[in-house]
């Protein structure tokens, strides 16, 4: 099996003697129940491990048959504690005269990038702040309300990331508190959403993000395939004039509602939906006293419709412009530039996004405490200067304006897919005749 007749024992802390292989033979475990992975040269069988995944199975399975070291850095902080599970799935590693990437990467760019990481690790500090019935005052309690919710969501969010406390443990632990008793949601429904996004960001079927829920096509290739394929689960060709009235709005009041019960129940994440209805005990036993339960409920949708709008264009404002496209094996910082850009800095702009405004430095260092990016961001752009990499960053009012100007690519897309589909449609009648 391509160099795998090969012994040796030359992987560090083991005594066992272990086969090498060839890229050519690594790359033919990419399937469902036999997936093998290469970190730091050396080759894993996650196949059946990846079930108890932390982070969920899908995650790797993006990277079965690649070179996983740069995901595996970004997102575990105690690297040698990991290590350490990690070794009854060592299989072997990669023979000596085999590149340390795969499929033509970049090397020189992974190498410099690597030792970007590692000067910037030496000079991080770990920074952390939290920003923390009448109808005028039932409007400043929604606005308020929605302003909590969504610095609650940036906060949750860096210690979904494992960027606040030292401590994984702790950083999990006060995860669920804020994603389950301040904002109702599931930590486990977001760590399987939100890692498959920075693994694989703005790239279809690895993504969760850009799939949509089957909503819009996106991107060059989609709506000519889901037009060939007859796939057509709303009037894409209408989607410029539907999108403004169903994603900003929508997406967290309906469709993460639905999602984040179902994926508990199914999943049975029960210690989750605890943390959850307490948040539901806590808010209806604070505002039913005032407004009843009626309008309770009513000031409840209120914020989250607008908590909603504010999530939507700070999170969508650095990918959905950016190239959305099908898997192209590329590096970890090409991978990561092609997929997002920066808002530049302000005071404003750093709290209205909770330092997401650094998108890119954010994706490429996942565990990076948030106030740190603005260091990092120097480094990032040398680097990227130096091979070629476009480092792109707009300003606020530019990048919501890109946000408005995608609704003709939407109406450009849902063209496409028209187009496809009735063709296809067309040579279809024309063979049944």
């Amino acid at each position: 099996m391509g160099g795998g007749g090969q012994q040796t024992d030359r992987i560090t802390g083991t005594n066992a003697r272990f086969s090498t292989y060839t890229w050519e033979e690594v790359q033919k475990h990419t399937k469902s129940g036999d997936q093998w992975i290469v970190v730091e040269r050396k080759v894993y069988n996650v196949s059946q491990w990846v079930k108890r995944h932390p982070g969920g199975l899908r995650i790797i399975g993006h990277y079965a048959g690649e070179d996983a070291t740069e995901a595996f850095t970004a997102f575990h902080p105690d690297l040698p504690l990991v290590r350490k599970y990690m070794k009854p799935l060592l299989i072997g590693e990669l023979e000596a005269s085999e590149p340390s990437q795969d499929r033509q990467k970049n090397a020189a760019l992974v190498e410099d990038f690597r030792a970007l990481r590692e000067r910037l690790e030496v000079i991080a500090l770990m920074l952390v702040w939290y920003f923390g019935t009448g109808w005028i005052n039932t409007a400043i309690v929604a606005v308020l309300m929605a302003t909590a919710q969504s610095q609650a969501g940036w906060l949750q969010h860096d210690f979904g990331h494992l960027s606040v406390c030292k401590s994984s443990r702790w950083n999990h632990l006060v995860h669920k508190f804020v994603i389950g008793h301040l904002k109702g949601a599931s930590a486990g429904w977001w760590n399987h959403r939100h890692f498959q996004h920075h693994a694989k960001p703005n790239v279809f079927k690895k993504d969760p993000d850009v799939n949509m829920l089957n909503m819009f096509v996106v991107g060059k290739v989609q709506p000519v395939e889901y037009g060939v394929k007859k796939v057509k689960h709303l009037p894409y060709n209408h989607q410029h004039k539907y999108f403004f009235f169903v994603g900003p709005p929508l997406l967290i009041p309906v469709f993460f509602q639905f999602q984040i019960f179902h994926n508990m129940v199914s999943h049975g994440l029960w210690v989750d939906l605890v943390w959850c209805i307490s948040y539901y005990v806590r808010y209806f036993l604070c505002y039913t006293q005032f407004y009843g339960l009626f309008w309770a409920v009513i000031l409840f949708n209120f914020v989250r419709f607008m908590e909603s709008h504010w999530f939507v264009w700070v999170t969508q404002m650095s990918h959905i412009p950016m190239n959305i496209d099908y898997e192209k094996h590329q590096d970890w910082l090409s991978m990561q530039l092609v997929a997002t850009c920066n808002i530049e800095q302000s005071a404003f702009n750093d709290w209205f996004s909770g330092h997401l405004n650094f998108q890119i430095e954010h994706h490429l260092f996942p565990t990076m405490p948030r106030h740190n990016y603005w260091r990092a961001a120097p480094h990032v752009r040398a680097l990227c200067d130096k091979y070629g990499v476009k480092y792109q960053e707009k300003t606020l009012y530019g990048a919501f304006a890109d946000i408005i100007r995608y609704n003709t690519h939407l109406k450009s897309h849902g063209f496409t897919f028209k187009k496809s589909f009735c063709s296809e449609l067309f040579l279809y009648n024309m063979k049944q005749h």
